[in-house]
Order: C-alpha cells, then structure tokens, then sequence
C-alpha cells in the first residue's frame, strides 16, 4: 500500500511539473522577436519625380545661336544685359572684355521695341496669362496656362520694368532664331535657366533697335528726359582664346539714356 501511494504521489507530481513547463515555454516565447518581414513586406520608397529642371536639355540649335562667351568692346558694365534685336542675339556682359551670347527669339514685325528697362522680377516655371490685346487678336488662345514644360513661357521669366515684357523661356525651341514673338524675348529652356542664375532683379536691359548694326535711336522714339548723355553699346564678335564663335561681326548702337522702354507703336502687351 505504501508502494502504492508513493506512486500516485510520483504521478501527481509528474502531471504538475508538466502542467506548469507547457505556459513557462509559452511565456518565453511570446517576448521573442518576431519577424513580420514575411508578412507585412516593406514597400520600396516610391521613387521621386525629377523636377522640371532636370528634363530641360539643351535643343539643338545652329551653331551660331548655341550660348558661348564672345569679345565685348563696350563700356557697360559687367552685368549687363544687350539684346541685339535684329540679329537675334541677347548678350550678358562679364567682365574683363568677354560676354555670354545666347540665341533668341524676337518680335515679329510690327511688335518691336527698343529702350532701356531693368529685370523687376523673377519667375521659375511661370504660370501665363495672356493679356487681353493677345487674345483680342487670337480669341482661341487659353485664359491661363500652368507652370510647366509646356507653358509657352518656359522655364524661366525675367519681367522688364512695369511693362508685360519678359526675357523667358519657350516651349518652341524652333522659334529661336527668329522674328516670331509679340514683343517678348526668348531663350530655349536650358539658356534661359543659364541666364536667370547669373542676374538678379535691377539687372539693366539695353534692347537695340530691330534695325541695321549702325543705327540709332530718333529723339522723337526715344524718351530723353533732358540729361543729354549718350550710352553706347558696343559689341564686337571675334574668336577669343578658349572659345569658338561664328565669323565677326560687329554692331554699335547709340542710344539716349532714359530709365523708360521707347515703344514703337506698338500695345505694352504681348509675348
């Protein structure tokens, strides 16, 4: 008999040591790390668009109106901006007898202008509004058009004085060259960005006269406001050391100083 209970004591002792290992292992278990990697996979970071800069590459564009550093025999000071209207270049005087050329699209005939502005603000990737004398003229036009590549302002706008004037950008790299615009000036996209780093507002844009490389403007165009001064502009175009340029040319405008644009009968508005 005492065999006997000594084993169902054995037994019982057994069951309960049993009993209690089964929720200790449980327990341990439950604190250990859990890989949810199988189940719950992380999703790839989503890859970021490129900005509308980085889509902007240089259009091709004859040899002559690719942007490159040229002689300047001026007197302006570096820093300034000189659109030779009739052969469609814009120059950035740099310093030290050299300037950056860029091709550019000018206006067509009747939406010339010539005079002396300052850059009064900046815009990247500008919105467009097309003044109301554009759309009296093209009534198909839209009211509003978005920032963006394909907005016929470009990527960049530089506005001229209080006038609706720009040096832009353009969404028609093939207009560059050319008499085309309804006053506005344009650079293909990768020029105009070039060109919007390297000024600032209060910039000083001298537009010559759509007329021959000897020219000058009337007093009767010009508005003088009695100083009497003369500003020239020079620009002389020869091959310099380290970059080649088209075969020289030269122009040499005279024109009256005055802080205000000289408009050849045309509306304040336009591209």
């Amino acid at each position: 008999m005492t065999g006997f209970r000594g084993l169902c004591r054995f037994a019982i002792y057994a069951g309960l040591m049993a009993g209690t290992a089964v929720p200790a292992s449980a327990q341990m278990l439950s604190f250990a790390p859990i890989d949810r990697s199988a189940a719950f996979p992380q999703a790839a970071p989503a890859p970021q668009a490129p900005s509308n800069d980085a889509l902007v590459a240089p259009d091709e564009l004859p040899p002559a109106l690719k942007r490159q550093i040229v002689a300047y025999s001026g007197n302006e000071p570096a820093g300034t901006i000189i659109v030779d209207t009739g052969h469609t270049y814009l120059y950035l005087t740099l310093g030290g007898g050299r300037a950056m050329r860029y091709g550019i699209g000018v206006g067509r005939d009747g939406f010339t202008w010539s005079g002396v502005q300052n850059i009064t603000k900046k815009a990247e990737w500008p919105d467009w509004t097309p003044p109301p004398e554009m759309i009296a003229r093209q009534p198909y036009l839209p009211r509003w058009v978005g920032g963006g590549p394909g907005n016929p302002l470009g990527a960049r706008a530089m506005y001229l004085g209080s006038t609706d004037y720009r040096i832009h950008g353009t969404n028609d790299p093939t207009t560059i060259g050319k008499h085309v615009s309804s006053g506005c000036i344009r650079l293909q996209n990768a020029d105009v960005i070039d060109l919007y780093s390297r000024v600032n507002v209060g910039t000083k844009v001298i537009v010559l006269p759509n007329a021959s490389r000897q020219a000058s403007v009337e007093p009767a165009v010009s508005i003088d406001r009695g100083h009497g001064s003369q500003m020239t502009a020079r620009i002389e175009v020869r091959p310099t050391a380290d970059e080649p340029v088209a075969p020289p040319a030269q122009t040499q405008v005279s024109l009256m100083s005055s802080p205000r644009v000289s408009i050849l009968g045309i509306p304040l508005r336009g591209l």
